[in-house]
């Protein structure tokens, strides 16, 4: 009976596996069904070369803020116990309780023409919303908790034993910082700067709501994949879906490097 539930349980996983990686061999399938010719032509298409520079763009504003504000938050978690930190730790979590396009719907609410603060951005000329402010926007706070995330359980784990021995042997907030707390965290803030990135060049639901789907301007990749395939443009469609899908392989790849090296330093901790 042990075998029998055990060669179930095989024969499930890998039939969701084959469910898995189907889509991602039709992708690359029907992006090289014309050759290597048509898929760079398709991503060295000028409109192509806006999305990507657009979506790199977006990602290189909004992973460091997330990861200067996911650290922030997770010292003050793993090391402090005040009020509201449990109300902290709740906020951190809602971006993963609330729909991308919602969240997405919020700015525009608040920076949008008819928004709370439309008709003073307007008057001063400054654009957010079908512009890339709202894009960087929208794309921080559905990437906010993977930082965070990644560093406080390791945070709480380590303890504040070395930071306190620093700051008796006369090291100040910076140095403690920089040479105790950073070098102890650093692979676990890669780890969430990692998802982090992932999700900021794959991320739909949010930008597709503030971008306004202007074409070479507010279109990051992904938006750009649904225009060319709304457009009946296969090839194009699905080149620029396996350039995605390659940047998502060698992040998985990434990720278990990473995942390998956190725990062996947990052990070496233990």
């Amino acid at each position: 009976m042990t075998r029998l539930r055990r060669g179930a349980l095989i024969a499930l996983t890998l039939v969701m596996m084959t469910l898995l990686l189907l889509p991602l061999g039709v992708i690359f399938t029907q992006a090289f069904a014309r050759g290597w010719g048509a898929v760079l032509e398709a991503l060295t298409d000028p409109e192509a070369v806006d999305a990507i520079r657009l979506t790199l763009m977006v990602a290189a504003v909004s992973v460091p803020l997330n990861a200067i504000c996911g650290t922030a938050a997770a010292w003050c978690i793993g090391r402090f116990q005040f009020p509201g930190r449990a109300l902290l730790m709740t906020l951190i979590e809602l971006p993963f309780s609330v729909s991308p396009v919602i969240s997405g719907l919020v700015w525009v609410l608040l920076f949008g023409a008819n928004g709370w603060f439309g008709p003073w951005l307007d008057h001063h000329g400054i654009r957010v919303i079908f512009a890339l402010p709202g894009l960087i926007l929208a794309t921080v706070f559905v990437t906010f908790p993977f930082v965070a995330r990644s560093l406080i359980p390791l945070m709480r784990e380590q303890g504040a034993g070395e930071e306190e021995a620093a700051l008796t042997l006369g090291a100040n907030g910076w140095q403690t910082f920089l040479r105790v707390t950073l070098p102890n965290i650093r692979w676990a803030l890669l780890y969430g700067v990692l998802l982090c990135n992932a999700r900021a060049m794959g991320e739909f639901g949010a930008v597709a709501v503030v971008s306004g789907h202007i074409r070479g301007q507010t279109l990051t990749m992904p938006l750009y994949v649904e225009a060319l395939f709304n457009d009946y443009d296969w090839v194009g469609a699905f080149s620029v879906a396996a350039l995605l899908s390659l940047l998502a392989l060698v992040t998985l790849g990434l990720r278990f490097a990473l995942e390998r090296r956190m725990g062996s330093s947990r052990r070496d901790i233990v």
